[in-house]
């Protein structure tokens, strides 16, 4: 299954998009059998709606699509997709209606409907195929899509199939689709190479964990993504409840999400320095298991005191943090779906991510606003540097009182990076708990076309 636009066609069905309070004016200039169509229909293009106008012999004359109104169009993304899947099947071209400022990210959610996960089932989704809107990149949306099909697939495979072993796979496949350079370190290795926690987190594993280190592109600033890859996470020696390990297969949604932004990057072939760096791990229960009150030394060489197993994210993400600020980059962000207290403070809608410079802040947050990649700026506040400070050890990795768990996780990890001046964080859900327009329930990406969007301006390409 690809994400792609259908081809043209002489045949295609012609689609008129419509707001809810410019329906009387478009009835009225239409031919007295189309009004009595709609009227008979009941179309009073509300957000989510479509109708087929029949012609000669029974064919599609034209569609419409509802988009309701401004202030309904708030409340939802994707009001084209919405309305699309009512559609019968075939090849449609929108000749009407469509803001050009929209015309892209309306486009891509179309062809986002047509994502399913088959891997395990014949799903037997169809979606109506759409010719690329007169002005849309088309290049550009189907290297989006296909992006965010790679993040869709990676976090939907359980672990059974998707472990470090399997997130090391994808991503040299990926490499090899685009002639990146990519170098695993597995094992022991990590020892001798000095990635001490990542090798502590994952070793309780029948599955070794390693650090995979992609590069890509020779010109340009240099940007480096990091995406937090524990594969599952048991929570370790403070194991976590049933209904709180269901969906820990996502728990390496940071990675599924920095994989799928690199592939877009490459794609589209941006001029950028690009590295991906994952650390990748399951987070299990044996004898070898670390412990709580264990105190661990990081490739920094900063000492962390363990407090609670199930926070092992930052932990691994904290040796690949290291590692990429020793490279002095231009930008380094990481994504991981991180903390709970994310999900509390934002829902599983808003994407939170920190930035050390205000700048860089506010173009993300505009280029979010036209790409329907909703993001949220929390705050790196240094008063609160102090909770994850233990005394014994320099840093602690679970602090106690259950205040600004987001906060505290990010600034844990700006501890990581010294050298860079110009870091971001994201702590995801990667996860649709509802299915939505252009979003079936399942994994999701979330920040990554933002980032895409930005970037020429955040590196000034």
């Amino acid at each position: 299954m690809t994400l792609t636009f259908a081809p043209e066609t002489d045949d295609a069905i012609p689609v008129t998009i419509l707001d809810a309070d410019a329906l009387t004016d478009w009835l009225d200039a239409q031919p007295e059998s189309t009004q009595a169509w709609v009227d008979a229909q009941g179309f009073k293009a509300g957000l989510g709606s479509a109708i087929a106008v029949p012609g000669e012999g029974g064919s599609i004359a034209r569609a419409v699509i509802g988009i309701g109104t401004a202030s309904t169009r708030e409340r939802a993304r994707f009001a084209v997709a919405a309305g699309a899947a009512k559609l019968p099947k075939g090849t449609y071209r929108i000749t009407e209606g469509l803001p050009a400022d929209q015309a892209e990210v309306e486009a891509l959610g179309w062809l986002l409907s047509a994502y399913s996960f088959d891997r395990y089932r014949d799903q037997k989704h169809s979606f109506p195929g759409l010719i690329a809107p007169e002005g849309v990149d088309s290049a550009r949306v189907e290297a989006i899509a296909a992006g965010e099909k790679l993040t869709r697939d990676l976090i939907n495979t359980p672990a059974s199939d998707m472990g470090p072993d399997a997130l090391e796979q994808a991503a040299r496949d990926l490499a090899k689709m685009f002639g990146a350079d990519i170098s695993v370190t597995t094992g022991e290795d990590l020892l001798a190479q000095n990635f001490p926690m990542i090798h502590t987190v994952g070793r309780a594993s029948a599955t070794p964990p390693r650090l995979i280190d992609m590069t890509w592109g020779n010109e340009g600033p240099a940007l480096v993504l990091v995406g937090k890859g524990v594969c599952f996470d048991t929570g370790g020696l403070n194991l976590k409840p049933g209904a709180s390990m269901g969906l820990m297969k996502k728990d390496m949604g940071g990675s599924a999400t920095v994989l799928g932004l690199a592939l877009m990057i490459m794609a589209l072939d941006l001029p950028v320095r690009l590295r991906v760096l994952i650390p990748a791990v399951e987070n299990s229960v044996s004898g070898n298991a670390f412990r709580p009150q264990d105190i661990l030394t990081s490739r920094k060489g900063l000492t962390v005191e363990i407090n609670n197993t199930d926070a092992e994210g930052r932990l691994v993400l904290a040796d690949a943090l290291a590692l990429a600020d020793e490279g002095k980059p231009d930008l380094i962000i990481s994504m991981a779906t991180l903390t709970g207290a994310a999900r509390v403070a934002v829902g599983p809608d808003l994407a939170p991510f920190y930035a050390n410079e205000d700048t860089d802040a506010l173009t993300l947050a505009q280029a979010a606003g036209a790409q329907a990649d909703p993001v949220w700026r929390m705050p790196f506040h240094a008063p609160y540097e102090k909770m994850i400070e233990p005394g014994i050890a320099d840093l602690d990795n679970a602090p106690k009182g259950g205040f600004a768990g987001s906060i505290t996780a990010a600034l844990f990890l700006r501890r990581f990076v010294t050298e860079t001046p110009r870091y971001m964080h994201f702590d995801i859900f990667a996860w649709q708990p509802t299915a939505a327009p252009a979003r079936p329930k399942g994994g999701v990406g979330q920040g990554a076309r933002a980032v895409l969007a930005a970037l020429p301006d955040l590196l000034k390409l």
